[in-house]
């Protein structure tokens, strides 16, 4: 990197805006969604795909929702203009679908556009031209007027050849984009864009579509929505206009650009799903649209099975949505922050019918789109208690209670720390299981029976400890206190018995009861034990004895 000052790079200079409105507005309504994910190149793909990938892939988008999809550059490569041509001779596009291809500003292109478009019943012919001053410079070396030329003869060809396919009954629509729009002067935009629309003379039942593209993100987002403001405030056919966004992400603001954009008077937006695209992606239409639905928006796009989308989009392109992307990614609705764990346990519980959605960390509720809330919680060993708890309870049924979560959470980091890696939760079970409920040394249950008189219950006990078998006896004012006061008499440590609680583990006949019991031991340490019986009051001294193994275990 250059050191300070830098002077390689030039800030990019804001538009002269100062009466601007977008900040103020609100998003009442979503856009029109088109889908470029079949265009030229297959957006960038290593391996492009197939045309059974691709009839595939637009079968997906159509079942998703979108009305228009850019299906490729038929006049690009044979693949292209035959994918185009099975799409329409099989009739495979819906009658509320219009299909749109990308052409070149050059009259070989747009015939042969054409005639890859014949029998269809709507089309979007999108024409475009390099239009900023570089571009004019380096690549061109072209004055305004030229550069003006280029589009305005593109269209008037397209109006030329056109003719025999509209009266053969298809609709054609024009899009029109000043590649590299974002910078170019918007002075100059605006002349290209009036210029193109003088030639086209769109009407109110068939508007052209200006495509207004950031073909390189070079801005902040804000100024990206006063260009696109300042480009809707003075066209002189905005009611005979779509205005049409189609971001890039070379700055990571590709989403944010496209909000901001459509407060500024957008209508439409392209991008793919998932950013799919050249160097850092095209925009994300997935994450577009269902910020708008955590809003109270619905999209219009329907992404309730987001995971058998993902496994479409990975199978047909061979990319891979990364795990952090945001709605698709399989940790987005994970915590392994402990006390991110115990907010979602403790939020979950307040949600119902008609509630407005609010767990916490959560912004959507993952069953919309189709994903599992089992895996909302994963543990790792700088997870907290909470999480374990949760994980325990709704997987396994265990409710633990609030003061067994912190040794629980310690239990399981220090399995987690000696595996290395994140413990899924039959490694949190197993590792409960073993610690709680499978002791069965130095001290083991043999036998026990209570019986009751006078409000006292007396207690038969048969242990083994250390090898040696016991028998024991003893009265109490319970079934648990007669057992404490007979383990008294051997060699155990002495303790009391702090807290007790249960519940059912299952339903019906086949439920068993699980007890919990936290003790105090003579130097003061406390842990808990747990036990499981298809007989509570077993269940009790189970829990008492595993209290008592840890306890000699340590």
């Amino acid at each position: 990197m250059q050191p300070a000052p830098v002077t390689k790079y030039r800030p990019f200079p804001p538009v002269a805006l100062p009466n601007r409105q977008w900040p103020n507005r609100t998003l009442t309504r979503a856009p029109i969604w088109c889908s470029v994910d079949l265009r030229d190149g297959n957006q960038a793909l290593a391996q492009p795909m197939s045309v059974e990938e691709k009839l595939e892939y637009f079968d997906l988008l159509v079942k998703i929702g979108f009305k228009e999809i850019e299906i490729g550059f038929p006049s690009a490569s044979q693949i292209e203009f035959d994918f185009c041509r099975r799409l329409i001779d099989e009739n495979r596009i819906p009658a509320d679908v219009a299909i749109q291809v990308l052409c070149q500003c050059r009259e070989d292109l747009i015939t042969r556009s054409l005639a890859a478009l014949a029998g269809a019943r709507h089309a979007i012919f999108h024409l475009y031209n390099s239009t900023s001053p570089k571009q004019r410079e380096y690549v061109f070396n072209a004055s305004r007027a030229d550069i003006a030329r280029i589009a305005t003869d593109g269209v008037a060809c397209l109006k030329r050849h056109m003719q025999p396919l509209v009266a053969a009954g298809t609709r054609l629509q024009l899009e029109y984009s000043p590649e590299s729009f974002t910078s170019t002067e918007l002075e100059f935009a605006l002349e290209v864009c009036e210029a193109v629309t003088d030639v086209w003379a769109p009407t109110a039942d068939n508007p052209i579509i200006l495509n207004l593209p950031a073909t390189v993100e070079y801005a902040m987002p804000n100024v990206h929505a006063d260009q696109i403001e300042w480009m809707c405030t003075h066209l002189t056919r905005r009611d005979r206009t779509i205005v049409s966004l189609h971001t890039h992400n070379d700055r990571g603001t590709g989403v944010a650009a496209t909000e901001l954009a459509l407060l500024a008077g957008a209508d439409r937006v392209e991008g793919t799903l998932f950013g799919n695209g050249e160097r850092t992606g095209n925009l994300d239409l997935v994450t577009v649209a269902l910020n708008l639905y955590t809003h109270g928006l619905h999209p219009g796009l329907d992404f309730s099975d987001i995971n058998a989308i993902r496994d479409i989009y990975e199978r047909c392109t061979k990319l891979e949505v990364p795990p952090r992307q945001p709605y698709a990614g399989e940790l987005v609705f994970t915590a392994f922050s402990g006390s991110h764990q115990d907010a979602i346990k403790k939020s979950w519980p307040h949600q119902g019918p008609g509630k407005p959605w609010d767990v916490l960390y959560i912004p959507i509720d993952p069953a919309d789109i189709g994903r599992s809330y089992k895996a909302i919680i994963r543990i790792n060993s700088q997870s907290g208690k909470g999480g374990v708890a949760y994980i325990l309870e709704h997987e396994y049924g265990f409710s633990l209670p609030k003061a067994m979560h912190r040794e629980i959470g310690k239990i399981i980091n220090d399995v987690a720390d000696a595996k290395g890696t994140e413990l899924t939760p039959a490694d949190i079970h197993a590792a409960f299981q073993e610690e709680y409920l499978g002791r069965t040394a130095p001290l083991a249950l043999q036998h026990f029976k209570t019986s009751e008189r006078d409000s006292n219950v007396t207690c038969e006990a048969a242990i083994e400890l250390h090898g040696q078998a016991h028998r024991l006896t003893a009265k109490g004012n319970g079934p648990i206190d007669a057992f404490v006061r007979a383990l008294g008499t051997t060699a155990l440590p002495k303790f009391e018995v702090l807290s007790y609680s249960e519940h059912s583990l299952g339903k019906g006949a086949e439920a068993r009861a699980v007890s919990y019991i936290q003790i105090k031991t003579e130097r003061g340490h406390t842990l808990f034990g747990a036990g499981i019986d298809t007989n509570i009051e077993l269940a009790s001294i189970k829990a008492v004895v595993s209290a008592l193994n840890r306890v000699l275990a340590r």
